[in-house]
Order: C-alpha cells, then sequence, then structure tokens
C-alpha cells in the first residue's frame, strides 16, 4: 500500500531533517548548519514541504520581491521518494501560488533538468551568472 504524501506550508518541528535531505542529495557544499536552513526557509517568500507521516521528504521555496519576480531555489526529494511525483506536485504549487499573486516565476538549473522545466512551461530566456564569494 502506498503512502500518502502530506503537502504543508508548514515547515517541520525540526531542521535537521532538511539538513538531512540536502545532505542526500549532495546539496550541502557549503556546510550550511540547521539554523541557516531553518533561517533560509524562514525568510523565504513561500515554501512547501512534502511528508510521509512526520518524516520530510521533499522541499521547495521561492524568494521573491512579491510584486514582479520569484526565483525557485530548488526543488529536494529524497532519492528514495523520486519519480513519484512528489517533486511535480510540490512545483504545481508553488507556480499556482504565483500566479495567484501575479508574480513571475523563475528558476536557474542545471542543464540536464532543463526538459523537465519545460513540461511546466519554463523557458530559456537568459544565462544565468553567479560570483563566489568567500563563506
Amino acid at each position: 500500500m502506498e503512502r500518502r504524501i502530506n503537502y504543508t506550508v508548514e515547515p517541520p518541528e525540526n531542521f535537521q531533517q532538511l539538513l538531512t535531505l540536502y545532505e542526500s542529495l549532495g546539496w550541502n557544499s557549503l556546510n550550511l548548519s540547521v539554523t541557516e536552513l531553518e533561517l533560509m526557509c524562514r525568510q523565504s517568500w513561500y515554501a512547501i514541504y512534502a511528508f510521509d507521516e512526520q518524516q520530510l521528504v521533499g522541499m521547495t521555496r521561492i524568494i521573491s520581491d512579491g510584486v514582479i519576480t520569484g526565483i525557485i531555489c530548488g526543488v529536494c526529494v529524497y532519492p528514495s521518494y523520486q519519480s513519484k511525483g512528489i517533486g511535480k506536485e510540490m512545483l504545481n504549487r508553488i507556480i499556482a501560488h504565483c500566479e495567484q499573486k501575479r508574480v513571475i516565476p523563475q528558476l536557474m538549473c542545471a542543464d540536464s533538468l532543463e526538459s523537465y522545466y519545460e513540461t511546466f512551461g519554463f523557458q530559456q530566456f537568459s544565462i544565468g551568472m553567479s560570483k563566489n564569494i568567500k563563506r
């Protein structure tokens, strides 16, 4: 019997779960602490969390001015939960929130993920750039 995933804007009680999720994906190259991850989420314009019972299995968030543009900052799903529609559901919910607020969602992704995001209507429009800083 397949478990039902609960999607919510309520963050996990313990952000250690998010640290574990990030580390399972190899996303913590900056060595972020639990406190930094919590702050990152709480300061986001909107975030969606996916739970299997009490276990955090996915998260996506968007930072925005709330008027024109919102930048989607990663759609993360535990490897063992991938390809089950969890990322798709979270992304659909974040896009719906943007549409409701009339905010244009944008994102940057690896070339290998471009076709995935195109299925949601995203189109390539620019070259992203980044500047590394010492942390």
